[in-house]
């Protein structure tokens, strides 16, 4: 059994059975903002959405207000944060396979290796029949076979792929791997989730217009640390939470409604 209330980092999946005014965080898990409403009552479905299920608790989300109390019903690699880790685990053993080009390049290793083969023995056969010394067309079959061996093969792929990465660099995109940028260009459709992943959950605003007169604010995130400038740059605020910070002798604008909640959510405190 699980006593929790706000601030708790949920430990593991647990089936609710006490609740005051409890709600939780399960953005890692869901990707949604919002705080989730939690009960202790029985659904009535049967199958219930992973975010609907009301009842339950999952490892790594937080609980943001009230209190509850749980039994376990799953722990390690067995809760649903789990199951997502496995996944990923088995996605990285998938990327240790062969790539589409390394598969190509050793299927053309292959055929040129018979060919080789072939030709070297074509090579022998004749200038045994023609009366040529043995060891000579042995030492003449070598040199074919050795000659056959595509040795600027490899450097040529990574050439290739070098310059794969420098074009991916110049559209913003980094890459570690170089086999990462064939397997990319074979992509047809991304699937990927956006809160937490593209985005870190936070939203900021960069430009307020109120009337006549445009305002960009500046700073990351929720972070206190930033400026509130006229578009012209006439006038110039400073937002800052240190002590001591230095603020411009010229009046802010109104503190209308609209500009308020928009610096506020933005993450610049007034």
């Amino acid at each position: 059994m699980v006593l929790l209330e706000a601030g708790d980092r949920i430990p593991a999946d647990a089936r609710l059975f006490y609740t005051t005014n409890f709600q939780t965080q399960e953005a890692s898990l869901t990707g949604e903002s919002a705080p989730v409403q939690k009960q202790a009552e029985r659904l009535e479905a049967t199958e219930v959405p992973l975010a609907d299920q009301r009842n339950m608790v999952f490892m790594g989300a937080v609980a943001v207000s009230g209190k509850a109390r749980g039994l376990v019903v799953a722990t390690g690699l067995g809760t649903e944060l789990g199951r997502i880790a496995a996944m990923i685990q088995k996605a990285a053993e998938e990327e240790r396979a062969e790539t589409p080009l390394q598969h190509r390049l050793e299927q053309f290793g292959r055929t040129l290796l018979w060919m080789a083969l072939g030709v070297v023995a074509i090579v022998f056969v004749l200038g045994s029949l023609r009366g040529e010394p043995l060891v000579e067309m042995f030492l003449i079959s070598v040199s074919l076979a050795v000659a056959a061996v595509p040795e600027g093969l490899p450097a040529v792929v990574t050439i290739t792929l070098a310059l794969g990465v420098t074009r991916m660099a110049k559209r913003h995109a980094l890459i570690r791997k170089l086999p990462a940028v064939e397997t990319l260009g074979s992509a047809t459709v991304i699937c990927t989730d956006k809160t937490g992943t593209l985005t870190k959950n936070e939203m900021t605003v960069t430009r307020v217009i109120m009337d006549d007169r445009r305002f960009e604010v500046t700073g990351e995130g929720y972070e206190p640390v930033g400026e509130i400038r006229e578009a012209l740059g006439v006038r110039r605020w400073v937002v800052s939470n240190h002590k001591g910070a230095s603020r411009s002798p010229h009046p802010p604008p109104p503190r209308s409604a609209t500009w308020a909640a928009a610096v506020v959510e933005g993450g610049c405190p007034l």
